[in-house]
């Protein structure tokens, strides 16, 4: 468990740093996400994509930031769960690109 305030604070602009990123990214690379992938619904199929990119993004950079190993240290369900506090953000930054 993160327990580091410092740490906790890093990840949180860590990832509102990424999501800020995202809109470009999806104007960039997802020009006919439909097509390719088949899907109905792109917002639902992006912020699935973008949650497990930022999760992997994010546990690099932890262990990075504390030089920790992956042994015990780093709970990816706690990295998902920091994510998910920024739900709402993500949500609007895809469908900001998708409009």
């Amino acid at each position: 468990m993160i327990t580091d305030t410092s740490i906790l604070k890093s990840l949180n602009g860590y990832i509102s740093r990424r999501i800020q990123e995202i809109p470009l990214e999806i104007k960039e690379t997802f020009l006919e996400t439909k097509k390719v992938w088949k899907c109905e619904n792109e917002l639902d199929f992006l912020y699935g994509y973008y949650v497990g990119k930022i999760e992997e993004a994010t546990l690099h950079y932890l262990l990075k930031a504390t030089r920790a190993s992956a042994g015990g240290y780093v709970d990816t369900f706690e990295i998902r769960g920091i994510i998910e506090e920024h739900r709402d953000s993500l949500h609007n930054a895809i469908k900001k690109a998708l409009n």
